[in-house]
């Protein structure tokens, strides 16, 4: 297990967990469809920024990732259209007629969607172990989320906000298909397209714009809660395969109680502590999975940021840039070992 991978996904959901009540402190002030434009704004602008202004302050730090080559721009452009676009459309579609605690649990269903496309539509390996672990983060987020009866005023509502979470699964799981490239280069993008759409679609629908201090606020969360927290989300995809990263970050919800707690002084109950306890064993179960057995790495060509470790033993050219870790196109030949390893996107054989 990479625990380095696993640390950037827990983060991740840290970050994305943290704007959740940042979020709901604007929404008093901000149209909903409105905020989410302004959120994946916030995220494209910023990481944008923060992507050239490092490229030019450290030339030469060594750790140039790679870029999105022509073939990673249909993934991409199905991961945007999917959970940029499609993700909150349906959501914002079913929350208007829907309660807030039967949404509350449905959205609890992405980690689900993203696990389930992972596995049986991707192909990507699981066993009994992680599928265990993967039912106690979403019993804990379920816990977390329960107000008690929920009820459906129309089947409609929850639909749209089940296929919201579908369209989350596939963005992820599409992201996953681009995770080599420069997270940043990613999450630039997906915001610069999301983030205009998502505020076209609130103004067209009779919102408004918020005040200039509200909308810089909101931007200033988009970039940390979105755009830092997606930039983890897919280095952690690289190492963790997609189903294990969408159950790590499906601590999400928990975490942002815990915010929830701390700044805006909400009651610490034994709901709480429940779901913490469910999503504790399930975190436990992922962190301490040990896969091995022999597999083959078939002949592979492409470019990545890597250090020359027992899957990285190729000869450089003088072009190639010097140092580790580095990036540039190389060629893995075929390969058959026995090591713990995960999903990730060096162990893509079947079982």
């Amino acid at each position: 297990m990479n625990h380095h991978a696993v640390v950037l996904a827990l983060i991740s959901a840290a970050l994305f967990g943290v704007s959740t009540p940042a979020a709901k402190l604007l929404l008093g002030t901000i149209d909903p469809a409105v905020l989410a434009g302004l959120l994946y704004c916030g995220a494209g602008i910023g990481v944008g920024l923060l992507r050239h202004v490092t490229r030019y302050a450290f030339p030469n730090a060594g750790l140039a990732e790679a870029p999105l080559q022509r073939h990673d721009l249909p993934w991409l452009a199905g991961a945007i259209a999917a959970g940029g676009v499609a993700g909150p459309v349906l959501l914002m579609a079913g929350l208007s007629r829907t309660d807030a605690s039967t949404a509350s649990l449905l959205l609890t269903l992405e980690g689900v969607a993203t696990a389930l496309l992972a596995w049986f539509v991707f192909r990507e390996s699981f066993d009994r172990r992680i599928a265990v672990g993967m039912a106690f983060l979403v019993s804990g987020a379920i816990v977390l989320a329960w107000s008690g009866g929920p009820s459906a005023s129309s089947l409609l509502g929850p639909l749209l906000i089940v296929g919201a979470c579908l369209a989350w699964g596939i963005d992820n799981n599409l992201t996953r298909k681009v995770s080599l490239a420069d997270p940043l280069q990613i999450v630039q993008i997906k915001g610069l397209v999301a983030g205009p759409v998502n505020l076209l679609l609130g103004l067209a629908i009779g919102s408004s714009l918020p005040t200039l201090s509200a909308s810089v606020v909101a931007g200033i969360v988009g970039f940390i809660g979105y755009g830092i927290s997606l930039a983890l989300f897919v280095r952690a995809l690289r190492y963790l395969g997609t189903a294990r990263t969408g159950a790590y970050f499906s601590t999400a919800p928990f975490l942002g109680a815990v915010v929830s707690v701390i700044v805006l002084s909400e009651p610490l109950t034994i709901q709480f502590a429940a779901a913490g306890a469910l999503m504790a064993i399930g975190v436990w179960l992922h962190v301490t999975e040990m896969h091995e057995h022999e597999h083959v790495h078939e002949p592979l060509e492409h470019e990545h940021l890597h250090v020359h470790d027992e899957h990285h033993r190729h000869e450089h050219s003088v072009d190639d840039p010097p140092g580790e870790p580095h990036s540039h196109r190389h060629r893995h030949k075929r390969l058959s070992h026995t090591h713990p390893h995960v999903p990730d996107m060096h162990h893509t054989h079947g079982h």
